[in-house]
Parts: C-alpha cells; sequence; structure tokens
C-alpha cells in the first residue's frame, strides 16, 4: 500500500511538473503574441477627417458636436474639423462658445484635436490685395481657434487667379502674412492639394518654398488631383488631372506637417479602386513622417460610417505590407 501511495505520489508530482511547464509555455507564447503584435503597429497615429460625415451633419442628422464623440466609437486618436460645418452653429451661438464646446467634448471624450481645415474665408491668393488682406484677417480667428482646441494646424485654400506665374506672387504674399500671425500662436498653415493650381505640385512648391517659413507647410491628400476645370467652376467636372498622382504625394512630403487619406470607393478585398494605398504609404514612410494620418472618406456606394471603418482598416492592413 505504501508502495502504491509512493507511486501515486510520483505521479501526481510529475503530473503537477508538467502542468506547471505546460503553463509556463502558454504564457510565453502569450507574451510573444503581445510583442508581434506591437511591432505590428502603424508608423503614424489616426486621425478622423469631419469632411466624412459631412451628408450626416448637413442633413441635421448628427450634430458637428457630437463629432468627438463619434471619432472615440470608432477607435480614432485625433480629430479635423472642417470650419464650413459649423457655419449655422456659430450664427446661432457666437464663435467663441463653439470652440469653447468642442474643447469641452474633446476632453469628456479624451480625443486630440489635431487641426481646421478652412474653407469659405475669402482667397488666400486673390488678385485683388484687399481681398487677399480680407482673407487673411478672416483666417485669423482660425489660428485662435487652433490655439484654444489644441490643434498644432489650420489648413487653407489658395484660390485665386489660375494665372501659374501671378498666383505664385499672390498666394506667398496671402500665405506669408498668415503664417507671421500663425506663428505668434506656435500653429502651422498647410497648404493642401485641393484643386487648379494647389493641386499642380511643382508650382505649389514654389509657393511653399518661398515663402520659406518653418510654421508653413502641406497637407497631401491622397485624392484632389484635378487642376483643371471648366472656367470659373472650383468643384465638379474635372477636365484635366495632375499626372502622377505618387509623384505628387512625394513632392509634398518634403514640407508636410499633416497628411489624409482620402477614399472614394473599395473593391471585393477592401482595396481603393483609384489609389495604391501600400504605395502611398511607403511614400509617407520613407519621408520620415510618423504624425496623425487622416482618414477622410467621400465615396456614396458606402454610408459614411462604413466608407471610414474600411479605410481604417486598409490603413493598417497596407502599413504592414511595408519595407
Amino acid at each position: 500500500m505504501k508502495k502504491f501511495i509512493i507511486k501515486a505520489t510520483k505521479v501526481s508530482l510529475l503530473l503537477f511538473l508538467l502542468s506547471f511547464l505546460a503553463c509556463g509555455n502558454v504564457k510565453k507564447k502569450e507574451k510573444l503574441t503581445e510583442i508581434d503584435i506591437t511591432q505590428s503597429e502603424p508608423f503614424f497615429k489616426l486621425s478622423l477627417a469631419q469632411w466624412s460625415f459631412n451628408k450626416h451633419i448637413r442633413s441635421g442628422e448628427m450634430s458637428p458636436f457630437d463629432f468627438a464623440k463619434k471619432a472615440s466609437e470608432l477607435g480614432f486618436e485625433g480629430i479635423e474639423y472642417v470650419s464650413q460645418l459649423y457655419t449655422n452653429e456659430i450664427e446661432k451661438l457666437g464663435f467663441e462658445v463653439v470652440i469653447d464646446s468642442l474643447k469641452n467634448e474633446s476632453e469628456k471624450h479624451g480625443i486630440k484635436n489635431v487641426l481646421i481645415m478652412v474653407d469659405g474665408e475669402g482667397d488666400l491668393a486673390s488678385l485683388d490685395e484687399s481681398e487677399r488682406n480680407e482673407s487673411v484677417e478672416k483666417h485669423k480667428k482660425w489660428v485662435d481657434a487652433a490655439k484654444t482646441l489644441g490643434c498644432h494646424a489650420i489648413r487653407v485654400n489658395l484660390f485665386g487667379t489660375n494665372d501659374a506665374k501671378i498666383w505664385v506672387e499672390t498666394a506667398v504674399d496671402g500665405l506669408t502674412r498668415l503664417s507671421d500671425y500663425a506663428a505668434t500662436k506656435n500653429i502651422n498653415v498647410l497648404v493642401e492639394n485641393h484643386g487648379w493650381l494647389s493641386s499642380d505640385v511643382p508650382v505649389l512648391m514654389k509657393v511653399i518654398n518661398a515663402v520659406g517659413k518653418s510654421n508653413c507647410g502641406t497637407l497631401p491628400d491622397f485624392g484632389n488631383w484635378c487642376i483643371k476645370r471648366p472656367e470659373g467652376v472650383r468643384w465638379g467636372e474635372c477636365l484635366e488631372e495632375y499626372p502622377d498622382k505618387y509623384e505628387g504625394v512625394q513632392l509634398m512630403m518634403t514640407a508636410a506637417k499633416a497628411v489624409s487619406a482620402k477614399s472614394y470607393d473599395f473593391d471585393t478585398n477592401g482595396n481603393e479602386t483609384t489609389i495604391d494605398y501600400v504605395k502611398m504609404l511607403q511614400i509617407v514612410k520613407d519621408a520620415g513622417y510618423k504624425g496623425f494620418i487622416g482618414v477622410e472618406y467621400e465615396g456614396s456606394r458606402l454610408s459614411e460610417e462604413e466608407g471610414v471603418i474600411t479605410t481604417k482598416k486598409l490603413l493598417l492592413v497596407a502599413s504592414k505590407k511595408l519595407n
């Protein structure tokens, strides 16, 4: 009986040791998995561009004040505001009340305010000097708003003449004076490829280089490559596009302080139908960029939320295929 007990005890001890070793292996495996996940994190941070929900906001289905909440629900770290989506709220409540409300909402939901895309504040590259001056003054309140919100930048348009030689002169003038003011608030002024000459990248870079200020840079967008439309029309039908969007982004990345991942539609594998995201992200990574990349869905087949989720997923999947 004693021999049987001793043998049973040895067997139990052996089983215990095997069990302990097995648990140890499981823990090691779990730890390796965690390391793999950490190593597969993208080189960029994800922000949500408010334009992705412009239809819902314009229709009244979504309050623009719920933007931070929506971004948090969708797993984003930062947000990019669009000034024109607050026009009605500013008229009703006042500018400062709106900005303070946005700050409170972002803090409540733990979201980083990244930048403000400013529209409808006049032409910074207007042929008329008085109009340029007025536009600069109108943009200043958005610089102040960016400072209040904790954003690092505002995105501006550079509409004016479509004569490239004259445009460079007028754009440099308006952009320089706005950048001078923004520098006093530690805010960057960024130009996006947003149609007409701003999408003709070599010409745009002449402007950026001529301004030559550390707080004046670019916001490359994966889309928005139309350089010629019917005369007098800023949006809609496109007659001519910049010939190489990948070259365009590469040139803009030399002065980039933000990046916009535009999307329109997706194939059955989840890839954007007109933009090679792996190629685009490789260009962005090779430039040494490590900041926020904003998700901006502008399609119509998917719902706005589905488009945002699909674009976000594509960015994360594509980032794992980079060199």
